[in-house]
């Protein structure tokens, strides 16, 4: 009898000693990852970020390889979130577009630091919802209304905001690989027209804000003909802000950490300027 009662007593302690360590596990979770056992909030300002690799994000990419550099103002917000490759919503954190397309070496881009800024600058900006879809290396022929990118653009769009939310803009770089052939930079102009028509039109959104980016880096010569082209759309409620002069990696295409958040800055002042609220 004796034995038996030290037996009880010896799985006693051991319980009790395993439900402790189990609390103080799951206590240094919580710490280390806000979100854990929390629910998120739905998103309330909802924005797509398209076009290619500048706005997918190279920032502290070299060699093939992401130095793993967050300055502070791409912090993780626990009401900053990103819509994730299965189509759920998860605290946004760099680099942002991982697993959106191909397999690819990301880094920083202009998105967190983006979000960040409208919060901090912008009284009525609620929990934001970042959409990524940007796709590196791709011409804006691939985004045209039909094709693949096109269409994947649109279902994560629709299903961002299917939850409730508002689709507040779509930010846009892209156009370095339409530099290479006089033709495509020639036709970059009708082309992004085109695209910002038939997205307003799928999205049934005719009036939704466009702000894109000018070129600051190309893959070939025809980069003035690209930017004249961004330069001189006169189409309503579409915004442009200049990467020209930002900081370059070596490879003279990709902007750096620091250039990424000096154009989410842009980004957002052309947001919150005007009635955007």
């Amino acid at each position: 009898m004796e034995a038996q009662v030290r037996c009880s007593r010896s799985t006693k302690t051991m319980s009790t000693t395993w439900l402790l360590r189990l609390f103080c596990t799951l206590l240094a979770v919580s710490y280390s990852y806000p979100e854990f056992g929390r629910a998120l909030e739905a998103p309330k300002d909802i924005f797509i970020l398209a076009g290619q690799s500048n706005m997918a994000g190279r920032g502290g990419v070299r060699h093939g390889k992401w130095d793993g550099n967050v300055p502070p103002e791409c912090r993780p917000n626990p009401s900053i979130l990103r819509l994730n490759p299965q189509l759920q919503w998860e605290e946004a954190h760099e680099p942002l577009h991982t697993g959106i397309g191909p397999p690819k070496t990301q880094g920083v881009g202009p998105g967190l630091a983006f979000a960040n800024e409208i919060r901090a600058k912008g009284s009525m900006v609620g929990v934001v919802g970042l959409v990524p879809c940007a796709v590196g290396g791709t011409k804006i022929s691939a985004w045209a209304r039909g094709t693949t990118l096109y269409n994947e653009l649109v279902r994560r769009t629709k299903a961002s905001v299917s939850g409730g939310g508002q689709l507040r803009a779509i930010l846009w770089y892209q156009g370095e690989s339409d530099t290479v052939r006089s033709e495509d930079a020639e036709a970059y102009k009708g082309n992004l027209e085109k695209l910002i028509i038939d997205l307003r039109s799928d999205l049934s959104h005719p009036t939704l804000l466009f702000i894109q980016v000018a070129l600051g880096s190309g893959e070939g010569k025809f980069i003035e003909t690209v930017r004249r082209g961004q330069l001189g759309i006169r189409l309503p409620n579409v915004k442009c802000v200049d990467a020209k002069g930002l900081r370059l990696e070596p490879d003279k295409l990709h902007l750096t950490t620091i250039a990424q958040i000096h154009l989410a800055q842009k980004l957002a002042a052309a947001f919150l300027s005007g009635d955007q609220s």
